[in-house]
């Protein structure tokens, strides 16, 4: 198609979408089509602010390492993440559910913990946290043998692959549900934290004016053959942030209760899982920070 105005741009190129041979590859191309020229002409886009886009797209990537996803962190400071996460989880959004994002910082390759192990392998100070899980299907029935991964940041805010301090895959782990559906552990209590503001995810906080903290959380993913696999965090209900948090992670849903419990505290907290596709995510990262 020969283009004359600017209303023909659009017409040319959904008209070569007829080649695409996958029916989804098609639908998703065709819809990112109509509505970001959508948005470019709500917008009016000048070819300074189109230049200034592709140069923030491209930084993105130039930030990302294997130990570092910015496209992560942009994705969560936009709401994309949850978004995502909430519309394809509680019976496609239509329940409550414990699936929450899963964050920029999970991990293949944890070490394998037998039930109440401790996830603390390089000193870290802080208190002591003793957590108390249990998985359930829509029934309320217990799911054994279910496969939970854990991770955290440390109770200064810093996660195992950010500081070079802490022995790799520290405060990471893997569990196995017992007969009754309960997974057990012991740590210590993490603490919320600023996410990384020096790429375009700062650029972005930064131009609305937003802070860049996430409240304490704690990171699990449940695996089991039969069901959806859920990736989820448990908020600290006294966190400051927790209202405001720059990922738009918190749901009512995921608001954990942390007791004082003399040298620490103690969490328990219960997963519903859903019948699905059991699969693992894609690690967002591959590797701890290079020293």
């Amino acid at each position: 198609m020969i283009i004359e105005t600017q209303d023909d741009v659009t017409k040319a190129v959904l008209a070569e979408m007829h080649r695409t041979p996958n029916p989804r590859t098609k639908e998703i191309l065709s819809a990112l089509v109509r509505h970001l020229h959508a948005l470019v002409r709500e917008i009016r886009m000048t070819e300074k602010e189109f230049q200034d886009a592709i140069a923030f797209i491209n930084a993105i990537g130039q930030k990302t390492t294997p130990s570092h996803n910015e496209a992560m962190l942009v994705a969560g400071a936009l709401g994309v993440s949850n978004l995502v996460c909430l519309m394809n989880n509680g019976e496609n959004g239509k329940r409550p559910t414990q699936a929450n994002n899963l964050g920029p910082f999970y991990r293949e390759g944890v070490p394998r913990y037998e039930d109440g192990a401790s996830l603390v392998i390089s000193p870290t100070p802080g208190p002591k946290l003793r957590f108390k899980g249990w998985v359930r299907d829509l029934q309320g029935r217990p799911v054994s043998a279910a496969e939970i991964d854990v991770w955290h940041s440390s109770p200064v805010g810093l996660y195992e692959n950010q500081d070079r301090s802490q022995a790799e895959m520290n405060l990471r782990g893997r569990f196995v549900t017992l007969q009754d559906g309960s997974f057990s552990f012991e740590s210590v209590k993490p603490a919320g934290y600023p996410v990384p503001i020096d790429g375009p995810n700062g650029a972005l906080l930064g131009a609305q004016k937003r802070h860049n903290f996430r409240p304490a959380h704690l990171h699990f993913i449940v695996y089991k053959p039969g069901y959806k696999t859920i990736a989820s965090q448990v908020y600290d209900p006294e966190d400051p942030h927790l209202e405001t948090d720059s990922q738009f992670g918190v749901t009512k849903a995921l608001i954990g209760n942390f007791v004082e419990d003399g040298d620490g505290y103690t969490l328990e907290f219960t997963f519903v899982i859903e019948p699905g596709e059991a699969r693992r995510p894609r690690p967002p990262i591959t590797a701890k920070v290079a020293a």
